[in-house]
């Protein structure tokens, strides 16, 4: 062979050589990290940066200063469970089989469990259907390692529980809440690690403990590509059965003297409280309430900041997308201000969350987007973000938002459905129905956001349509294949 043809010949395949190594680093370069953060019952103004002039989250207002700030954004039920397995599942909670709460109701009055007797509970046996896909198993099959700190809720048992649902790693909790120190869900402990029950921790503020582990899994990714999803459990009241410890969310001192005027406003009040029958106990004031849910919010953004501090000093920033919102709206002491309703019901309160969204590579910085998205968007985004494929024969309910959020396009969705129980509601277009224990009506949110004006009976064609879609939903819903726990087949 000609010696110059030889060495053209040569060249050509390192620079073949090169450009496909070149390639391959832009893809694994145009892979971004996740970090998904998730509050409990957090209040829609319950951030500076969605209007609160009262709370502290200085952490999440430079995320939203960062990113896009979502005012338009819902969330598949009203409370946690169906919620979160809808987020992970992208699917609605009809169709994935987890549409009510995982969790037992006797010690909503006061009832605490004996060891043996709790075994056989629902809380400890219920479950999201082992046939149903998860968000980290699909990151996984892309080369992600992923991680989750924080509140589980999709089943207790072995087979239910993160790792073995597609993560590498988890520390936390699986039911629906715990007490913020000593980890026990009305005097049952409740903290695991992996596959296994641990105390290890017992005392030490759970937000603290989820900042921690998120911090020492992110020092561990080194180079890989990592999902870490931050469920945190604040500022969820505390699951204690003592009405004094109850009555809000729990937060370390050093975050309530950040609200001076609060705290001089703190006592107590004689209040009979309702699960517990006729009796009347000593618990905190309105004002010892909203201080303990505003602190955890602060401390609980504080740790966040420590998170993103972590991500900006390891350079990572620009190729991380950081998605927070609540998980429902806001109960207790929260502040869901302009909305109507809180969480369980279905006025906007109940279901329409805030949320951030920032990913500096692709994202404009500082815009609000007003677009009807939800989050059966967030799993079918994630997706497309990390050139993973979707599960083969599962019907998504969502999206890849990403083209809405740069402003690119319109958002694909028009419609969304929800019931609890006997309670449902339909938003299509900008009218929104309710039917429901907590009151009914048809509205325009496009001028009644705080839905104070029923058009029920000026506008009987619009109930129709919107009855007409919500049957519609429930039959597409009935024709899915089904799933457990709550379904018959």
């Amino acid at each position: 062979m000609d010696f110059t043809l030889m060495k053209d010949r040569m060249l050509g395949s390192s620079l073949l050589l090169l450009v496909c190594l070149a390639w391959g680093v832009l893809g694994l370069a145009g892979k971004p990290n996740v970090v998904l953060i998730v509050s409990d019952d957090q209040g829609y103004r319950d951030l500076g940066c969605f209007g609160s002039g009262e709370i502290k989250t200085p952490h999440l207002d430079r995320l939203a200063e960062g990113g896009v700030k979502l005012t338009n954004f819902y969330v598949a039920w009203p409370a946690c469970t169906p919620s979160r397995g809808a987020l992970l599942t992208g699917r609605y909670p009809q169709r994935n089989g987890i549409y009510d709460m995982i969790r037992n109701e006797a010690p909503d009055y006061g009832y605490k469990y004996k060891p043996g007797e709790y075994e056989g509970t629902f809380e400890r046996v219920g479950g999201m259907d082992e046939r149903e896909v998860l968000l980290p198993e699909v990151l996984g099959k892309a080369g992600y390692l992923s991680a989750i700190y924080g509140k589980w809720d999709l089943g207790v048992h072995r087979r239910f529980l993160p790792t073995s649902r597609g993560f590498d790693d988890f520390y936390g909790f699986a039911n629906t809440g715990i007490d913020y120190y000593t980890h026990e869900r009305y005097g049952v402990p409740s903290m695991l690690r992996n596959l296994k029950p641990t105390t290890e921790d017992k005392g030490t503020y759970c937000t603290s403990l989820f900042e921690r582990e998120a911090l020492r899994f992110l020092d561990g990714a080194k180079d890989r590509r990592f999902f870490l999803y931050l469920p945190f459990n604040a500022p969820h009241g505390a699951s204690n059965l003592d009405p004094v410890i109850r009555g809000g969310a729990q937060a370390p001192e050093k975050f309530k003297t950040l609200y001076p005027g609060l705290q001089a406003r703190v006592g107590t009040e004689e209040r009979v409280v309702r699960r517990y029958g006729p009796k009347t106990f000593t618990v905190p004031n309105k004002a010892a309430r909203r201080l303990e849910f505003m602190a955890s919010v602060t401390a609980m953004d504080e740790s966040i900041g420590k998170v993103l501090r972590f991500i900006d000093d390891r350079g990572l920033t620009e190729d991380t997308i950081v998605i927070f919102f609540s998980d429902n709206g806001g109960g207790g002491a929260a502040d869901n201000t302009p909305l109507r309703g809180a969480k369980g019901q279905m006025f906007e309160g109940g279901i329409r969350v805030p949320c951030i969204v920032r990913w500096p590579a692709i994202l404009p910085a500082g815009e609000t987007c007003d677009e009807f998205l939800t989050s059966l968007e967030v799993f079918p985004t994630l997706c497309e973000a990390a050139g993973a494929k979707k599960p083969k024969g599962i019907e998504l309910d969502g999206f890849d938002m990403i083209p809405v959020l740069q402003g690119k396009k319109k958002s694909k969705r028009s419609e969304m459905f929800w019931q609890r129980r006997l309670d449902k509601a339909a938003r299509v277009g900008h009218w929104k129905w309710v039917e429901s224990g907590r009151g009914n009506g048809l509205f325009d949110l496009r001028e009644d956001l705080s839905e104070k004006r029923d058009l029920s009976t000026e506008r009987p064609e619009i109930l129709k349509k919107l009855k007409d879609r919500f049957e519609n939903w429930k039959r597409e819903m009935a024709a899915a294949e089904p799933r457990g726990p709550f379904r018959d087949f």
